[in-house]
């Protein structure tokens, strides 16, 4: 029986994101629409909205529901000179002015908040960053949905987030703008999103998005994700009874609860997640958008390791389903293909 343990790549499908895309499929109208089968469409439109405002502590901002926090970034960043780090994601990085330090442990120094843009949680490591108060923008698309998120208290102006990261639909994602911030619009037309972004609504999307964020928020309140990270930890503990040269990046800093980076110089990264999927675990060796890419991980980089040890890292990323089971065995597993690979080098 294959286990996943990907769940920063995407994340299963909630059932009750599921339950509220299948209604959402029966509603007729265009949202736009003042008849009403429209004025039903629209209706679950903002229902959404809500839902994601509730989820996100962000009642009383603007969420501009888009394709994806790609899209999200290009819209927030466009025409605006940010300075970041190397460790945000390649759809916040393409977009960047200057370059910000990067400790050991993956934390970054910011000395102008409106004028920089930092991630709440990063996607290779889980790192968790102490946001500065007047940020002008903040990726929370890894952290929301696993940790308590707090929009209008952190005095960010603008967030990323995505619905596929939180048991949600892929091809919808938000920004989050506080109350007055205002964005150029990209998609220009019909001038649906409060003229933000254009286009017929993804109401299907949009419902499901909703609905996994309610779902979500709820499991953040009720401790499950603590739970998690007692999964993680006790994997880590299995992994480094093994007394090898493994490195956990990150393991002195808070991290995600599900996340777990870890590099073992001269076993290459990609070589691992072939092994570890032909035993049948699914694990990636960094983030999901650049792990294809014969490349050390840019995060690493930043964080002061050297190539060598940046290409063996791996990512194990735990769900909402993961068993304690499921990582005894990945650990049993992983540690007898570590013995091979040490038995080839000897």
């Amino acid at each position: 029986m294959r286990v996943y343990l990907d769940h920063n790549a995407t994340t299963p499908v909630r059932a009750e994101a599921r339950a509220a895309m299948i209604a959402a499929m029966d509603v007729v109208g265009n949202p736009s629409s003042v008849h009403a089968e429209g004025r039903a469409a629209k209706a679950l439109v903002e229902k959404a909205r809500a839902q994601v405002a509730a989820a996100m502590g962000a009642e009383g901002a603007d969420i501009v529901f888009t394709s994806s926090a790609t899209e999200a970034a290009a819209l927030a960043m466009s025409g605006r000179e940010l300075a970041g780090a190397a460790i945000e994601h390649d759809a916040v990085r393409a977009w960047l002015g200057a370059d910000l330090p990067v400790n050991g442990d993956g934390h970054v120094q910011i000395a102008d908040p409106a004028q920089s843009t930092l991630q709440l949680a990063n996607s290779e490591t889980g790192v968790l960053q102490d946001l500065p108060a007047g940020l002008a923008l903040s990726d929370m698309t890894q952290a929301f949905g696993k940790i308590p998120v707090d929009f209008i208290g952190s005095a960010v102006r603008m967030a990323l987030i995505s619905a596929h990261k939180l048991g949600g639909p892929k091809g919808i994602g938000a920004l989050v703008l506080r109350r007055g911030q205002e964005v150029p619009a990209q998609i220009k037309g019909g001038g649906q999103e409060m003229g933000r972004r254009s286009g017929t609504e993804n109401i299907i999307g949009m419902a499901g998005f909703g609905a996994a964020a309610a779902a979500a928020a709820q499991d953040v309140a009720n401790g499950r994700w603590e739970e998690i990270a007692q999964l993680r930890d006790i994997l880590q503990q299995a992994l480094e009874a093994g007394e090898n040269k493994t490195i956990f990046v990150g393991k002195g800093a808070a991290r995600l609860p599900n996340t777990l980076c870890m590099m073992t110089p001269g076993w290459k990264g990609e070589t691992q997640v072939m092994q570890m999927d032909l035993a049948g675990f699914a694990i990636s060796a960094g983030s999901a958008c650049s792990s294809g890419k014969v490349r050390a991980s840019a995060v690493l980089r930043a964080m002061g390791f050297d190539d060598t040890q940046a290409a063996s890292a791996i990512r194990v990323s735990l769900g909402l389903e993961t068993t304690q089971d499921d990582v005894l065995r990945f650990a049993d597993s992983w540690t007898a293909k570590l013995k091979k690979h040490e038995q080839r080098a000897a």
